[in-house]
């Protein structure tokens, strides 16, 4: 039996793993910026908000001001390098396809730019996997708040109680808590401990026990 109907997934971190060209693009803009490199593990943390919550974040409080600077690097850089190292995380695409399968309505929300996402999407053969993606551009509010998952909903018809959002961490766990729908959480993410430390319901350790979560079995 169809628990879930509609499976929306975020991106970074739980479709795919785009640590290394996140982590290269802020590097490049803190170099360009006369400013110390970060470890990658710090920047994993900073991931979730969106690009321009992850150059705050990177620049820190006394830099404010390079904000806007380091977005138009930022976003130029990673514009040229966001498929250098960036794949499905394994497993992934076995599952996006067994749920399609099964006749699930899959989308998309995240709170990168949406045209960066639909690149990463394309580049690596997922694009026609999903109904639709909404970036953190595409509407004037992005995830916490819940509007995002409305569109998405009201573009399906997905009854509320049949709409499960998936992903890694405490910012998607509070989406679906607005948006008072199911989530389920990943294990493979950018910082699997913060994710768990919100006190998600349940957290999958591999795609394949989304399928069986999706699917009732």
């Amino acid at each position: 039996m169809i628990v879930y109907e509609h499976v929306i997934f975020d991106l970074d971190g739980t479709l795919v793993d785009s640590r290394a060209d996140l982590v290269g693009a802020v590097n490049h803009v803190l170099r360009s910026v006369g400013r110390a490199e970060i470890e990658p593990t710090t920047l994993y943390r900073y991931v979730g908000d969106g690009a321009r919550v992850l150059i705050e974040r990177a620049l820190g409080t006394e830099a404010q001001d390079e904000v806007p600077r380091g977005m138009e690097l930022f976003l130029a850089y990673y514009g040229e390098h966001l498929l250098d190292a960036t794949r499905p995380y394994p497993g992934i695409v076995e599952a996006v396809a067994a749920l399609a399968a099964r006749g699930i309505v899959l989308s998309v929300l995240t709170n990168k730019p949406v045209a960066l996402s639909r690149a990463i999407l394309g580049g690596l053969g997922l694009g026609d996997r999903f109904v639709d993606v909404i970036g953190g551009d595409s509407l004037p509010v992005r995830k916490p708040d819940p509007a995002g998952v409305e569109r998405l909903r009201g573009r399906t018809g997905t009854a509320r109680e049949r709409t499960l959002l998936v992903g890694d961490s405490p910012v998607d766990l509070r989406t679906a808590r607005a948006a008072n729908i199911a989530f389920c959480g990943v294990g493979w993410g950018l910082a699997p401990d913060v994710l768990r430390a919100a006190g998600p319901e349940r957290v999958i350790a591999h795609p394949a026990d989304l399928v069986r979560l999706v699917s009732g079995e």
